[in-house]
């Protein structure tokens, strides 16, 4: 054990026998790695990492809180709009038709991608939303993603398994 560890095992030891008791073992718990076999010093690392960075993440997620870049903007927001699409009414009021629609060319103005944005709103003007029931919308938002899709050389998607993505969840139960 080196002198570092071996101080550290002292002050851990009066600690635990009410000699030290302001001094954090929990903080200072951290012994060199010549001082442990590896088994032992990966486990003690990633103890040490999971308390340290405890609230500082989602509880759900590993990834880092960084600001979104384009893909990642682009994934989420066509994941945001699909499963909106798939709980918009089946009989929409006159109201909620507007509204959906107003939503859309609102959206394009304001998404933080202007090349996207811009592109959206042309695409609006040729194929507005079609907020007649939920089948409609859905179709035609998935219509409009396989439209970008094809134009940066990702594949389309199957438009009559939509409502099964995003509604319903996949027909072998593998979302339930």
């Amino acid at each position: 054990m080196c002198i570092n560890c071996y101080i550290i095992h002292i002050v851990e030891t009066m600690a635990a026998r009410g000699n030290g008791s302001m001094y954090d073992t929990e903080t200072h718990n951290k012994y060199c790695r010549a001082c442990m076999d590896f088994k032992s010093w990966t486990k003690q690392q990633r103890t040490n990492f999971e308390k340290e960075t405890l609230g500082k993440r989602d509880d759900n997620s590993s990834e880092k809180q960084c600001p979104l870049n384009r893909d990642e903007l682009g994934n989420k927001t066509w994941g945001f709009l699909h499963t909106m699409a798939a709980y918009y009414p089946d009989k929409p009021t006159p109201e909620e038709r507007s509204d959906m629609s107003n939503f859309f060319r609102t959206f394009s103005k304001f998404y933080p991608c202007s090349e996207c944005a811009k592109d959206f709103q042309e695409q609006l003007k040729i194929s507005p939303p079609i907020t007649d029931s939920q089948q409609m919308l859905s179709q035609w938002l998935c219509r409009m993603h396989n439209n970008v899709s094809r134009r940066i050389g990702k594949p389309e998607f199957d438009c009559s398994r939509v409502n099964e993505r995003w509604r319903d969840g996949w027909l072998d139960g593998s979302c339930d």
